[in-house]
């Protein structure tokens, strides 16, 4: 049965900790829901209400542009091993990117990687937890690598230009304001 919570408690850090996989949900007002699997070691409790993540150079910046427009998001965590669970958090995030001050507060909690592109925040409002019965038992083999290596060959100049041509909008035309306010 679901469970609500007003924070991430010790034992849901945990279970967050473990998960090699996460998702991210944003919505603008009218347009595309986007919901997206997140992997690597990018992820971080700061503390019982604020988490963040190091995003990673995409196809696009959909997450960037709902957040600029109304800051709901919905994190998922799913547990894939013999012990089930769901966990929900609910909030409001915000970017973070390079050029701007608390830039450098937030990175220095993750791995320098290739393509990072700017870190999203988010202000935990509730937290549920689900059963996860129905969900199938997989087993992690590993990360893959080929977002990284793209990137990597791709070197900053050749990020940036990527950026240029399909990061700057959202797919419904909303800003991302990646490489200006």
């Amino acid at each position: 049965m679901a469970k609500f919570y007003n924070e991430i408690n010790q034992s849901l850090q945990n279970f967050i900790k473990k998960q090699k996989i996460f998702f991210t949900a944003t919505a603008p007002t009218q347009g595309r829901i986007n919901l997206s699997p997140k992997g690597i070691d990018t992820f971080r409790c700061i503390d019982s209400k604020t988490v963040a993540y190091l995003d990673l150079t995409g196809s696009g910046n959909e997450t960037s542009a709902h957040l600029e427009e109304n800051g709901r998001m919905t994190i998922m965590f799913c547990s894939f091993s013999e012990e089930p669970l769901i966990l929900r958090l609910y909030g409001q995030g915000k970017v973070i990117r390079p050029r701007e001050q608390q830039w450098q507060e937030f990175y220095s909690l993750f791995a320098s990687v290739p393509g990072e592109r700017q870190i999203i925040i988010l202000e935990v409002e509730s937290v549920q937890t689900s059963c996860g019965f129905g969900v199938p038992i997989y087993e992690f083999q590993t990360q893959r690598k080929t977002l990284l290596q793209w990137a990597d060959n791709k070197g900053q100049e050749g990020i940036y230009e990527y950026w240029q041509g399909k990061n700057l909008q959202s797919i419904d035309g909303l800003p991302t304001k990646l490489l200006s306010d």
